[in-house]
C-alpha cells in the first residue's frame, strides 16, 4: 500500500522560504498511472491545490503560483518535494502531499499533513 510522509520546516518567518519534502514509500514516482502534488488547507478555509510534478517530471502550477512555487524530484530517493518563495502569513496552512490518478486527475492517498506557520 503506498504510503506518504511529509517532511520540512514547520515555523518560517516571512519573505523566507519555505521547503517540504514528500517521501513516498510503496510506489514509484515514475509509475505512469500517477501523478504527485502538493495541497494545503489554511485555517478556516477549504484546500487549495499548489501544483502537481507528473510521472515524467513535468510540472504545472497554479497559475497565480507560478513564480513563487517550484516542485521537483529525486527519483533515487521516491521523494518530491515544494518550495514556496517569498512567505507571507497568508502562507499558513496544513501542506500536504498526494498521490494522483492520472485516470481522474483527483488526489487519491495523501499523507497526514504538515502545519506551516509563517510568523516572525
Amino acid at each position: 500500500q503506498v504510503q506518504l510522509q511529509e517532511s520540512g520546516s514547520g515555523l518560517v518567518k516571512p519573505s523566507q522560504t519555505l521547503s517540504l519534502t514528500c517521501t513516498v514509500s510503496g510506489d514509484s514516482i515514475r509509475t505512469t498511472a500517477y501523478a504527485w502534488t502538493w495541497i494545503r488547507q489554511p485555517p478556516g478555509k477549504g484546500l487549495e491545490w499548489r501544483g502537481v510534478i507528473d510521472y515524467d517530471g513535468s510540472t504545472y502550477y497554479k497559475t497565480s503560483l507560478t513564480s513563487r512555487t517550484s516542485i521537483s524530484r529525486d527519483t533515487y530517493k521516491n521523494q518530491f518535494s515544494l518550495q514556496l518563495n517569498s512567505l507571507t502569513p497568508e502562507d499558513t496552512a496544513v501542506y500536504y502531499c498526494a498521490r494522483v490518478d492520472r485516470k481522474w486527475w483527483a488526489p487519491g492517498y495523501w499523507g497526514q499533513g504538515t502545519q506551516v506557520t509563517v510568523s516572525s
